[in-house]
């Protein structure tokens, strides 16, 4: 798989299970957008310092990665499920999908024989996979439609040769799902149906997702887009240079506030001052129905102060020579003191809409509400089937 090599979004994956060697293997995505490396999960060890250390990353992607370190270890040990479990559900606090994945996996798995878990163990974490790429495959056809709507209304005022310019922050494509992504998707979708869009990519300090991440992404496929710095988007909004927002979600509540990197709540905020539709993108399994007021509840992520005070890239031209070395420099004082939080929380408020794999709702009670009682009842098709 080359770097440079223009790849369609649908056939793409960050992680995956090579059925000849019984091997789930994943992209270290801590080493993009200069080194395209591919490691192998063989241990519940390397399913921990996988996500710890970001080489995968993204909501829909951590509980994924978990599901499979899971696998790992019960084929080392049956009876370690709790165990397991606890240690994978430890790695990261914020992204309730980690949660949503595990509980499925050990409510599956509790009652099994031991000398049978591990192979359940495998066929529930593939069924993960297939059901996260497919409910963001569905994200993608219901954010289309509302791309095609924002770029019908814009052709009326400014004629057909209109593009519909997009927002997002951080990177929320497959690379942090099992497939398509989830603010991304829509603009997949869009891009493929042949709808004229350009997207402004946030930089995403302090580890540059949206630089690294997903510019890597969108040039792949061919998506038209430009890196700008994570400030630059209220002076795009004002200059009317933003037709929509979208972003991804690791957390959103039963009252429709949404958890997501940090800085997103002052996007949010931009986009409501120049009334700008603020969508954001996600699968049901990151609603925390359990958590209501957001900013209360949901617990935040402080991350490493050499986050901040460090930045990692390739040296110049190196890119280019292909011969690259990927380092990390010092950009402030040795003493300085830092404070790194991971993710921020967008009041329900701010969000003009929530695009899942079941539709578009409100975000408030109602819409939550709405979300819930369709999971209930496919739920209880799916146990009668």
């Amino acid at each position: 798989m080359s770097a440079l090599s223009a790849v369609p979004a649908e056939n793409m994956r960050t992680l995956w299970f090579d059925e000849s060697d019984q091997k789930v293997c994943f992209i270290d995505q801590t080493h993009l957008p200069h080194q395209l490396i591919i490691r192998t999960l063989d241990s519940l060890s390397d399913a921990v310092s996988a996500i710890v250390d970001m080489q995968v990353r993204g909501a829909p992607l951590i509980g994924i990665t978990a599901a499979f370190g899971l696998w790992r270890a019960l084929q080392q040990d049956p009876e370690d499920l709790e165990s397991s479990s606890k240690t994978l559900l430890a790695t990261r606090p914020t992204a309730i999908n980690l949660h949503w994945a595990l509980s499925r996996m050990v409510n599956g798995l509790r009652d099994v024989p031991a000398a049978q878990r591990a192979p359940r163990a495998l066929v529930l974490a593939r069924a993960l996979l297939a059901e996260d790429a497919a409910a963001c495959g569905a994200i993608g056809d219901h954010g289309y439609r509302i791309l095609q709507d924002l770029l019908a209304a814009k052709r009326q005022r400014d004629g057909d040769q209109a593009v519909l310019n997009i927002l997002t922050h951080c990177n929320a494509g497959w690379l942090a799902t099992g497939g398509w992504g989830t603010a991304l998707a829509p603009i997949y979708k869009a891009h493929l149906a042949g709808l004229p869009v350009h997207v402004w990519v946030d930089e995403t300090r302090p580890r540059n997702q949206g630089a690294s991440l997903t510019t890597w992404e969108l040039a792949r496929s061919g998506v038209p887009h430009t890196l700008i710095v994570d400030n630059a988007g209220g002076h795009l909004m004002q200059h009317a240079q933003v037709d929509v927002c979208l972003v991804g979600s690791d957390r959103t509540t039963a009252q429709g506030d949404v958890c997501n990197k940090i800085g997103t709540y002052l996007k949010a905020l931009a986009a409501f001052d120049n009334q700008v539709p603020f969508y954001v993108a996600l699968p049901s399994s990151t609603i925390d129905f359990e958590c209501v007021d957001g900013v209360r509840e949901i617990p935040i992520e402080e991350r490493s102060a050499d986050e901040v005070r460090q930045v990692q890239g390739a040296l110049a031209g190196e890119s280019q020579s292909g011969q690259v070395s990927v380092q990390k420099v010092a950009i402030t004082p040795a003493s300085t003191a830092v404070s790194n939080y991971g993710f921020d929380v967008t009041p329900a408020r701010l969000v003009s809409g929530l695009i899942t794999e079941l539709g578009v709702f409100d975000a408030s009670r109602a819409g939550l509400m709405s979300i819930r009682e369709q999971l209930d009842i496919e739920s209880g098709v799916a146990e009668s089937a």
